[in-house]
């Protein structure tokens, strides 16, 4: 699994969207988007962020 696949089924599995964790982590849709698509990587310190938004004791990464 991908770190953009995890995202997207953290996300999924809280029933939200794409616009309303990029709110929560003060970066724009897009960005989320080419997240999610393994467009690109986020930086470890949105990482942290998205672990800490969705409360997981472990990395994004994990599956």
């Amino acid at each position: 699994m991908t770190v953009g696949e995890r995202i997207r089924e953290l996300r999924e599995d809280a029933d939200l969207k794409q616009k309303e964790v990029a709110d929560a982590l003060h970066i724009t849709n897009r960005m989320m988007s080419n997240y999610e698509r393994d467009i690109c990587n986020p930086s470890l310190e949105y990482l942290v962020a998205l672990s800490r938004f969705f409360t997981c004791p472990q990395t994004i990464c994990s599956p």
